[in-house]
């Protein structure tokens, strides 16, 4: 993993843990083996496939901007429900498949973010960006999309974390 990446991620978990006041709880494991590589390349791009659907979406309709920004809540649901699953721990008892948390493809799904916020920093940074206001809004969305997809990680209510969308992001 690319060095800024790591920085960025474990910067977001020590803030997390700062307004938190606690440290972060270690994310549910499987009970089931790992996943083959060719499971973990198919739930990674599922992840990918998503984010890049919702986002064009969004840029497309702009159904989730406000006056303040966009709501990434609502921007990504499909992402965010699917982050959800990977995380289930618990199943209703009359279900045919038993609970089987992937906590490791939501890593790699937020180093793929994390990696995304470092292309677009870079692009924003670049005379040739043939939309800044695109890659300014797609920007602060994946910043979010980081925060809000590590508090489904770590068991975090977001509200429980004051100034949680208020991430730091690089002017």
């Amino acid at each position: 993993m690319n060095e800024r990446i790591r920085t960025m991620l474990e910067a977001r978990r020590q803030g997390l843990e700062r307004t938190l006041g606690k440290p972060l709880e270690t994310p549910i494991s499987s009970a089931e083996p790992g996943l083959t590589q060719a499971e973990l390349e198919h739930l990674h791009s599922a992840a990918t496939d998503l984010y890049w659907n919702e986002i064009e979406w969004e840029n497309l309709t702009d159904e989730e901007r406000l006056d303040s920004g966009t709501l990434t809540e609502l921007a990504f649901p499909g992402f965010l429900a699917f982050i959800r699953g990977l995380l289930l721990a618990e199943v209703m008892p009359d279900s045919l498949a038993p609970a089987d948390p992937r906590p490791e493809v939501v890593a790699d799904v937020l180093e793929f973010l994390a990696g995304r916020v470092v292309e677009l920093e870079e692009q924003r940074d670049t005379d040739g960006d043939e939309d800044p206001a695109r890659t300014a809004q797609e920007l602060l969305m994946t910043d979010r999309l980081i925060d809000l997809v590590l508090c489904q990680l770590h068991g975090i209510d977001p509200s429980d974390v004051e100034g949680l969308g208020e991430s730091p992001v690089s002017a």
